[in-house]
């Protein structure tokens, strides 16, 4: 790309032990005011390093030189800028060619280096679809998350995976359209259990003529399309002709397709009348916090939304933090013509700009001041508003009982991270480790980590090898991780210690508490492997076990140097644990759940080197199963399309060795 061919070296180019000398001892506002000196009156972007080398801030600039040279004119910025220059002991610039494409670059580097002075995105995940497509003859209707490379018609975003679950569920009801697989639809040979509840025309075995399921098909896409009046009346008036006709039975499934479309109404709340295509973004502030809500509006048609909660610092406006927010959730999302906003961003033409580029056609960033694009912001505002006062509700409710979690297990400090462990299996196989993580703002799911067991000696079901397995890949890789010795963990325990508020900001790596779902012998397994680790001193270990008749409520806790002891009933900070050990729980559940289910959708054919998706697809639908795969000739195995000589050998050699 052409900024990449533009980038230049950040330091002066003196003699080079000289230069070496004068980096050492640069820092802060010295450092930059030297670095002007190089930098060229074009736009680009900045990246500030701290001594370790890690990126403190990623910036954008119209002017390089200018922008630069304000950081060095402390008396005009804010204590955070003032912070971050102080840690700045190194610059590195980009040039582009035009300030539309430095915010792009800019956006680009903040996912991927996620500086902690910048306002960051914690959640990018893409949005679910509604998906139309598949065989030709008789299009599916899915569910679909991820890369649109498909062919077929995609309809969307939802703001979750439960909208498009609810509105697929009537779809079906309302359209008959099938939701199976293109291998189970190739394949079927008589009706499905959808088929015989009316979620299903069953087009696999030919119960409907082509020209009458792609009638059905149309027709839906007509109402994801906005078009639903169209389709609602259509279906009224054909309702009535099956009921004037005397043929109620026929009148009676028209009418059910009524009600299945005006519950996906229902659903949808609000809609657009004069607008077709929207996103609304609504922000609002409190307490060092900062909520943007995002409502998705298409065919005029509302399809949800979503609370997000940036990372930003408290002295931000809220314009400034509304273009990175936009740059950073538009990174991996379709861009819609319309952006409706709560309030004005920072460098409005340019934000527009770099989102048409993005777009390939030209989007409108507005912030509506009359009418119903102004009470949509206004109703997004709300919600943004109530999402925060939740958040800060369940923040505070969690900071208590980590205080009464610390008080209780007499711990030096309030515990920043809790991780929580539990195994899961069946006779043995399919065992899965789990691990979660909690801390002040609840569950923090994108550092979940599960562990499938991969000891070839350890006895079927033993679970104290498979906690020694979780612990010792667990620990020895964040040691590793870390890239301290285990001699210095001490020195960086205690410098954690000193930090100030301010250098906490980021999510601890090493947790302060070990909650192991287990007993002493769990929990005496785990202390071991921490010994060998030598880092034994550094975490707290707690052991849960269930209480007497296994009844929730007296539970029996494990601490060195302390017996065994049980918390009242009714204590908080006991259906704190609970909570925790039961969240561990459904994750260690899930996890296997999906680990077993792949075993047993597993087909020996899977397991034959030359055999892809297509060659077992063509396989299975000449001879119908692997079992009869396995008995073929390789004669047989010639007429399939697809199967050559050798690959024939092959297969017939898998099976008959």
């Amino acid at each position: 790309m052409a900024w990449e061919k533009a980038a230049f070296s950040t330091l002066p180019e003196n003699n080079e032990a000289a230069g070496k000398s004068d980096k050492a001892e640069l820092r802060g506002v010295a450092l930059i005011a030297a670095l002007l000196k190089n930098l060229p009156n074009k736009p680009g972007v900045y990246r500030m390093l701290n001594t370790k080398g890690d990126v403190l801030y990623v910036g954008k600039a119209r002017n390089l030189r200018k922008r630069v040279a304000n950081y060095t004119r402390p008396e005009k910025n804010t204590a955070r800028i003032a912070r971050m220059i102080h840690l700045t002991a190194n610059m590195e610039f980009i040039v582009t060619r035009s300030e539309t494409e430095a915010l792009l670059l800019e956006a680009n580097l903040i996912k991927h280096l996620a500086p902690r002075f910048n306002v960051l995105l914690r959640d990018d995940k893409s949005f679910p679809y509604i998906f139309i497509g598949g065989n030709i003859w008789a299009p599916g209707l899915f569910k679909h998350r991820g890369a649109r490379t498909k062919k077929g018609e995609y309809f969307g975003p939802f703001a979750a995976a439960g909208a498009v679950n609810r509105t697929i569920s009537s779809l079906q009801r309302a359209f008959l359209l099938r939701s199976c697989t293109d291998n189970v639809f190739e394949l079927r040979t008589r009706p499905c259990l959808l088929y015989q509840i009316k979620r299903c025309s069953a087009p696999c075995t030919g119960l409907i003529s082509r020209q009458d399921y792609l009638n059905l098909t149309d027709q839906a896409k007509k109402f994801l399309s906005g078009k639903s009046n169209a389709v609602k009346d259509n279906i009224a008036h054909v309702m009535m002709q099956a009921s004037d006709a005397m043929d109620f039975e026929q009148a009676a499934a028209y009418r059910d397709r009524l009600a299945a479309l005006a519950q996906v109404q229902a659903y949808q709340g609000i809609h657009l009348q004069h607008t077709e295509e929207a996103d609304v973004f609504a922000l609002y502030q409190k307490g060092g916090l900062t909520s943007v809500q995002v409502f998705f509006f298409r065919s005029g048609q509302n399809w949800g939304n979503h609370a997000y909660f940036p990372a930003a610092a408290a002295d931000m406006a809220a314009g400034e933090i509304l273009t990175a927010f936009l740059m950073q959730f538009y990174n991996n999302k379709p861009i819609p013509r319309l952006i409706l906003l709560s309030h004005a961003a920072e460098d409005h033409n340019v934000l527009e700009a770099a989102l048409s580029l993005k777009n390939n056609r030209k989007t409108y960033i507005i912030v509506p001041q009359r009418g119903e694009k102004k009470e949509l912001v206004t109703y997004a505002e709300a919600n943004a508003r109530e999402a925060l006062e939740r958040k800060l509700a369940q923040t505070a409710s969690q900071t208590r009982l980590l205080q009464a979690f610390a008080t209780i297990f007499n711990l030096n400090s309030v515990p920043q991270r809790i991780e929580v462990y539990d195994n899961s299996h069946i006779m043995g196989t399919n065992a899965v480790g789990a691990m979660i993580v909690a801390g002040k703002d609840g569950f923090i799911k994108n550092q979940y980590r599960k562990f499938n067991i991969r000891s070839t000696t350890l006895t079927p079901g033993d679970d104290y090898a498979m906690m020694r397995e979780v612990m010792e890949r667990r620990f020895s890789r964040l040691i590793k991780e870390q890239k301290l010795p285990p001699a210095e963990h001490a020195k960086a325990e205690q410098a954690e210690h000193a930090k100030t508020e301010e250098d906490k900001e980021d999510f601890p790596a090493w947790p302060d508490i070990l909650l192991i779902d287990g007993g002493s012998g769990q929990t005496k397994i785990v202390r071991q492997v921490l010994e060998e680790l030598q880092i034994a001193h550094l975490v707290t270990i707690i052991g849960i076990a269930k209480g007497v008749d296994r009844n929730a409520g007296r539970e029996r806790f494990f601490m060195k140097g302390r017996p065994e002891f049980s918390l009242p009933p009714r204590d908080p900070v006991l259906y704190f644990i609970q909570r925790l050990r039961d969240e561990a729980h459904r994750f260690a559940i899930g996890s296997h759940r999906i680990r077993r289910k792949k075993d047993m959708i597993k087909s020996p054919l899977d397991d034959i080197e030359g055999i892809g998706a297509a060659r077992k697809r063509a396989l299975l639908k000449h001879f119908g199963t692997a079992r009869a795969v396995a008995r073929a000739a390789i004669e047989d195995l010639l007429q399939v399309k697809g199967i050559s000589q050798s690959v024939a050998q092959t297969v017939y050699a898998y099976f008959n060795e």
